[in-house]
């Protein structure tokens, strides 16, 4: 199989990681990927979000597949248009796309298919801001209808910090606040049948203990060993399956990677919001505890053969990822800055730990930042724990001037599963 994977972040290194590792496939390219994505596929330069100019790049390489993995060229269309050229996508059309591209959306969806959610009001006035904050009252959740790279919602106490959110937003969802731990749970879909993968847990708050800004995600961790055992049999009853028969309902099948954000409530189970795509830093620890061929997942997802798919098989070990992000994120990044340390990780940490490149770019012999998050530094383990000392030990072989990391991704579950 000939494979073309868009996108140039860590989520997509991920993928392409589990790509290249798979005997089906036989020629791996991404468009336009980054320093480390080169180590493992092709590179070529597009506009991500033009598909004519994607659908004819698929074309000219002959690719059997294309993996569309961040979700601004989704909601662009970018599927329809490499669907259009007869080539099998993974990737919702851009009208499935708005489960991702407009939370009123979102909600609507789930109110006719009777998922759970958050209590919620679509806004549009300063009057129905007021209104809405009024009604819910602290925590204020305020969310931007669109899509805004991970950095659109806020939760906060302060009103006034609501408020100014809320009027940068041309449209803006404010909703109740949900208590309990946030999980992370992606299913692989055909528009009928639905795969769901393991859950994962990811660090949305830039610094130790979950203080600072909200980022596009400095961590995560998979298995949950805190979690219920039914809750994937749960969420696929009552979240995953009645959103993807909705969508089928409307005319607008949801085909590739619905991801749904999930608080578990002192109520139960209630979505957050989906994504339509892979998440990232929670793909770097799904894939890398996934043991089945990926390719062939993805093929059957694209085809519309999902049901000839057997169960999805997984590794025991736990799963960790560490986002090592420039200086001054989430706020405005510095870049071009050395990258370092990346061999001493490849000669004495792989294969139990590696790095997954998110924001970089090669200068010549050199690797630097090029943007927010740089790496994803994932490991496996026997359990959490041990992945954790893995992945961190692989961070401190890394230099990059400025950089931040946090020190407690999975340290709570650690300790849990410890006890237990």
């Amino acid at each position: 199989m000939n494979v073309l994977v868009i996108g140039s972040g860590a989520r997509e290194h991920a993928l392409c990681r589990s790509l290249s590792l798979d005997p089906q496939v036989t020629a791996l390219h991404c468009a336009p990927g980054n320093a480390g994505i080169a180590e493992v596929a092709q590179l070529h330069q597009v506009d991500a979000l033009d598909g004519g100019a994607v659908a004819a790049l698929a074309t000219e390489l002959g690719a059997g597949l294309v993996v569309v993995g961040p979700e601004a060229p989704l909601v662009a269309g970018v599927a329809d248009a490499v669907r259009a050229a007869g080539i099998p996508v993974f990737g919702p059309s851009r009208e499935a796309a708005q489960l991702e591209g407009s939370k009123a959306f979102a909600k609507d969806v789930m109110a006719a298919a009777g998922v759970p959610t958050a209590r919620s009001y679509v806004c549009t006035t300063a009057d129905e801001i007021e209104e809405a904050l009024d009604a819910f009252g602290a925590p204020y959740v305020v969310k931007d209808d669109g899509l805004a790279a991970g950095k659109g919602v806020v939760v906060t106490a302060d009103i006034d910090a609501a408020r100014a959110h809320a009027a940068l937003c041309e449209r803006v969802v404010i909703e109740e606040f949900l208590d309990g731990p946030e999980v992370s749970l992606f299913a692989v879909t055909d528009g009928e049948t639905v795969l769901p993968l393991q859950p994962a847990q990811d660090f949305k708050r830039a610094l130790d203990g979950d203080e600072g800004p909200n980022t596009g995600g400095m961590g995560a961790y998979s298995p949950l060993p805190w979690a219920d055992p039914k809750l994937v049999e749960e969420v696929l009853r009552t979240v995953l399956q009645p959103t993807v028969d909705e969508m089928r309902r409307r005319g607008t099948p949801f085909s590739g990677l619905l991801y749904a954000g999930l608080a578990i409530t002192s109520r139960g189970v209630r979505v957050i919001e989906f994504n339509a795509r892979f998440g990232d830093p929670e793909t770097q620890v799904v894939l890398a505890r996934l043991q089945t061929p990926l390719a062939g997942v993805l093929l059957a997802a694209a085809n519309g053969t999902l049901a000839d798919v057997g169960p999805l098989r997984w590794s025991d070990e736990a799963a960790v990822t560490v986002v090592v992000a420039s200086h001054n994120y989430p706020g405005t990044p510095r870049t071009g800055d050395p990258v370092t340390g990346l061999d001493e990780v490849a000669a004495e940490d792989a294969p139990q730990a590696y790095v997954l490149h998110a924001g970089t770019r090669r200068e010549g012999d050199a690797v630097v930042s090029a943007g927010g998050r740089v790496l994803s530094v994932t490991a496996t383990g026997a359990d959490l724990a041990e992945a954790r000392r893995r992945a961190y030990t692989a961070v401190d072989r890394i230099r990059l001037e400025g950089s931040q990391h946090r020190t407690d991704i999975a340290a709570k579950a650690a300790e849990a599963a410890a006890r237990a």
